[in-house]
């Protein structure tokens, strides 16, 4: 006579799980506080009797004949009903927490700007109070160009020499429109001119993007000393009588 099988034994069987099925057991059983396994059993247990297929002790799971024409989920005559596993009785139904939504995504911060190429964000810096507009003065009476005696004045820029021989002398980014060309997107097309007034020379600002700075001051104007050392962006001028 053989045994009757155990209706409470397990084994261990393997089989393919969709992930997502898989990852919905793992939250329900840390909610519910019940094994993973114990889950899996219940969901094949209510699904077999669902479709009409039923446990008994001491026989193999059959299908019955009449399995279409009975009620789902109601034992058949003579068998008794396998015991449900209990349910949690305390306090509300356990709801699956929900997953946390993901952090906002942050926007592309761009790179720094080299030092070479930060002289344009400060475009918009007003000039410094304690360094005054000199006022570029008339020319002198009885003079028709209006150099008066002015000696000759050079610009040192790049390890080259360069004579200021005329009542204005541009700087600037324009190959065509400026005497000393500086081919930089930061330098405006006329950028600066060294004008001569009265027998000096002064620097000038042609309302340039990025303006000029002597001695870490925007400046408007000045009149052009010996030795003295402009900046226009990343690059010096040094002027010298000599």
């Amino acid at each position: 006579m053989s045994t009757p099988p155990d209706p409470n034994r397990k084994t261990l069987r393997h089989f393919y799980c969709r992930d997502v099925l898989w990852q919905n057991f793992e939250q329900m059983s840390d909610a519910l506080d019940r094994g993973v396994d114990d889950l899996v059993n219940e969901a094949m247990r209510v699904f077999a009797e669902q479709n009409g297929y039923f446990l008994s002790p001491d026989t193999e799971p059959q299908a019955p004949a009449s399995a279409k024409a009975s009620s789902p989920g109601l034992p058949q005559a003579g068998t008794p009903p396998r015991p449900r596993l209990p349910k949690p009785t305390t306090g509300p139904r356990a709801e699956l927490p929900k997953p946390a939504p993901p952090p906002p995504s942050k926007p592309a911060i761009p790179p720094p700007l080299p030092p070479s190429r930060m002289t344009a964000h400060f475009a918009a810096r007003p000039p410094s109070p304690a360094a005054p507009t000199p006022i570029v003065p008339p020319p002198a009476a009885g003079s028709s160009d209006g150099s008066g005696s002015a000696p000759p004045l050079y610009l040192i820029f790049g390890n080259q020499k360069y004579l200021v021989d005329k009542e204005q002398f541009i700087i600037g980014r324009g190959a065509k429109s400026s005497d000393l060309p500086i081919r930089d997107g930061n330098i405006s097309r006329k950028h600066a001119a060294v004008v001569r007034r009265a027998g000096a020379y002064y620097i000038k600002d042609l309302g340039s993007t990025n303006g000029i700075d002597y001695k870490g001051e925007r400046i408007e104007a000045r009149k052009i000393e010996e030795g003295d050392v402009y900046s226009i962006c990343d690059y010096q001028l040094k002027f010298t009588f000599r």
